[in-house]
């Protein structure tokens, strides 16, 4: 690894995991490391799932926000408790049920773009009464969910074969494909549940740079090598370089005064900036504050 303070791993998640169970996987491969995630995928699913490391744990906040790509199997037909294969059966469409078009699909799809309010799964992290829903669901209780503001950027169904049908979605964060799946069933009035999920992006982090938890268990050492280093994250938000005084101040928590950076990244400075150090690397994320002065709200060195 390039920057001993940490950085970002992108690994292809196996199916029958936890996000967390991954994360203790690579912690151990690691020599304990501290390790974390940036947004959980349900064990069933697969994909991109970017840990952050070392130093980089402190990020994490700035991840989980991202906008997501998934392919998304619905089967049609059928509707679960849970939105998802893994859950029991709670509606059976009558017999003999007639395949939707193309056209179908496409027609429930366009009602389901752009912004929306959708209500979670009941068997979802969210709270309900003061505990999560998946605890109230398995208790028998009633679950209470709130609608949440979230939107689907693009869905576009890509194939279908024979009752289930290929869907690529492209969502901010906080979005349910399980929600989903079960909206377009309900919708075709024959009930659907989410058979198969694939995260394909998580914000900057693809497939491409991808490597399998399996390879990170055998070769370690050159999966170290491969960490995106914390000096390269983040780049969508503007740099300000610091002198060297600045960087003695920064690593000290101090502000910043404009007489301790140059080479801004406009005028006026941003509300949040990263302060770079005379040797380029990645010292602390800054908040302006009056007289553009920039106090270091989360320090990194």
């Amino acid at each position: 690894m390039t920057d001993s303070r940490g950085g970002v791993i992108v690994v292809d998640k196996p199916a029958g995991m936890t996000s967390h169970d991954v994360v203790h996987v690579v912690r151990r491969a690691f020599g304990g490391m501290r390790a974390g995630h940036t947004g959980t995928l349900d064990p069933f699913a697969t994909g991109v799932l970017a840990l952050v490391l070392g130093r980089a744990t402190r990020l994490a906040q700035f991840f989980s926000g991202a906008d997501k790509e998934y392919l998304a199997d619905i089967r049609l037909g059928s509707a679960t408790d849970t939105y998802d294969a893994t859950g029991t059966v709670t509606f059976t469409a009558a017999v003999p049920c007639n395949t939707p078009t193309y056209a179908d699909v496409e027609r429930v799809l366009a009602d389901l773009r752009g912004a929306q309010e959708q209500t979670p799964p009941p068997f979802s992290a969210k709270m309900s009464g003061g505990i999560r829903a998946y605890t109230r669901a398995r208790q028998g209780l009633p679950v209470d969910l709130r609608p949440a503001s979230v939107t689907a950027y693009a869905l576009d169904g890509i194939a279908i074969d024979g009752d289930t049908v290929r869907v690529h979605v492209h969502c901010s964060a906080g979005y349910y494909v399980r929600s989903l799946a079960h909206e377009v069933g309900r919708a075709l009035g024959i009930g659907g549940h989410l058979i198969a999920l694939r995260r394909v992006r998580s914000g900057a982090f693809g497939l491409a740079g991808a490597r399998s938890l399996e390879d990170v268990l055998l070769r370690p050492e050159a999966a170290l090598e491969q960490i995106q280093p914390l000096d390269t994250l983040l780049p969508e938000i503007p740099a300000v370089h610091v002198t060297p005084e600045g960087a003695v101040r920064v690593a000290h928590g101090q502000a910043v005064a404009p007489g301790h950076t140059f080479g801004a990244a406009g005028d006026p400075v941003p509300l949040r900036v990263r302060l770079i150090g005379p040797d380029g690397r990645l010292l602390a994320l800054a908040d302006r504050r009056e007289g553009n002065a920039l106090h270091p709200s989360l320090v990194l060195v």
